[in-house]
């Protein structure tokens, strides 16, 4: 899979994440967040999580290659696979403790955090590899 975004959004979507991390507990501590705007806080800091993790899963890397678009796909297929077992263990767990009335909506995001562990996961290890069969 080639990059569709230039190298500079991958440190930006990093931040985009810290941000969307840190955020609620400073509007929190302001006390911008309450019982009746909770749930909008809350759709919004997930969306730009997704915001931020595509931008890390579409960004070029510094030193962009085939073996780097190789990864991105691999990273894209073991995270779907993951996803798919964290889903179905979640939902067993969900039905084990008998809780009907909560569904989780969250799924793509796990599966683009899962995506993006498994590419920095693959471009370190191609590294490693790279160093060790010089």
């Amino acid at each position: 899979m080639k990059a569709l975004l230039p190298v500079f959004c991958r440190p930006m979507g990093y931040t985009i994440l810290v941000f969307s991390i840190v955020l609620p507990f400073i509007l929190y501590f302001l006390g911008k967040i309450n019982d009746g705007n909770l749930l909008f806080y809350k759709e919004c800091l997930k969306l730009l999580m997704m915001i931020g993790s595509l931008m890390i899963l579409f960004a070029g890397h510094k030193y962009e290659s085939k073996d780097t678009e190789e990864i991105r796909s691999n990273a894209c297929r073991y995270a779907m696979f993951i996803t798919v077992f964290f889903v179905f263990g979640n939902m067993l767990f969900k039905v084990s403790t008998g809780d009907i009335i909560t569904v989780d909506n969250s799924s793509f995001l796990t599966f683009l955090i899962i995506n993006i562990l498994c590419l920095e996961f693959g471009i370190k290890k191609s590294k490693i590899d790279n160093v060790f069969k010089k």
